[in-house]
């Protein structure tokens, strides 16, 4: 055959098998896209290109729905994704609410034990003297020295200390502070513990905003209207306070709460 003619007859097989594999072909791909679009209907795309099925805990979402229903529906509310609800506030007044401790209050002197009675007269009769240092020889020497002053300062001279307290140089003033402390009655608490003890004035385990009108003219002998008015916006009595103890020993003479 011509080497023409051989040219001609391979250009005219390779058309026909062109027209038979194109359409082949073409309808693979469009069965292939179709297939592949299939997949992705209806799942989006993030922006890496990968669906949301394949994220950790997407397919999980109809799972904590139902969850979230059943626990308001009565469930055991078992998820561990849930906080735990509070507790009502009920409860934490009523804990507000405690008494602090048991106090007994005591506005005849001769019903104080003996040792108490004594130690209150000599601090008494020190007092009215005008001599300062009669007061500061009843302090207790030892290692359980009497707490003088704001937040109960010790091992300083009681003396130099008592004096400090008073707008005096003689320290006339805290003696006379000491006499209408212990011509109030006494707030005795912590009963049958090491930390027993009578304090004066009772006003000091009182709210004041109960107190009576009696009370507070009874107060005011000790504080001004002033220093009454301040004690109410900050809540309870926070002038001085002196504590004996049931064997007689002055613990201390403090300011403050």
């Amino acid at each position: 055959m011509p080497r023409t003619a051989t040219l001609l007859v391979s250009t005219r097989l390779l058309l026909r098998t062109a027209a038979i594999a194109l359409p082949v072909l073409f309808a693979t791909a469009h069965t292939q896209s179709a297939f592949a679009l299939s997949e992705l209907q209806g799942k989006p795309i993030d922006q890496a290109g990968d669906s949301t099925a394949e994220q950790p805990g997407a397919q999980d979402d109809g799972a904590a729905t139902d969850e979230g229903e059943s626990d308001e529906d009565g469930g055991d509310g078992s998820d561990a994704g849930q906080l735990p609800a509070p507790d009502p506030m009920v409860k934490q007044k009523a804990d507000a609410d405690q008494p602090k401790k048991d106090v007994e209050y005591i506005f005849d002197a001769s019903k104080l034990p003996e040792p108490v009675q004594r130690m209150r007269q000599l601090i008494v009769e020190a007092a009215a003297s005008g001599d300062v240092s009669r007061l500061a020889q009843l302090t207790n020497p030892g290692p359980d020295q009497t707490q003088l002053g704001v937040g109960g300062s010790a091992g300083e001279d009681p003396t130099a200390t008592l004096k400090s307290f008073a707008g005096d140089p003689d320290g006339r003033e805290i003696l006379a502070i000491v006499l209408d402390l212990l011509q109030a009655g006494a707030a005795h608490f912590n009963k049958g513990t090491p930390d027993e003890i009578y304090e004066w004035p009772y006003f000091a385990e009182k709210d004041l905003d109960q107190l009576t009108p009696p009370e507070v003219v009874e107060l005011l002998r000790i504080v001004t209207a002033g220093d009454y008015a301040n004690m109410l916006d900050y809540g309870s009595y926070n002038f001085y306070r002196m504590g004996i103890a049931p064997d007689g020993t002055w613990k201390y003479l403090l300011a403050g709460e």
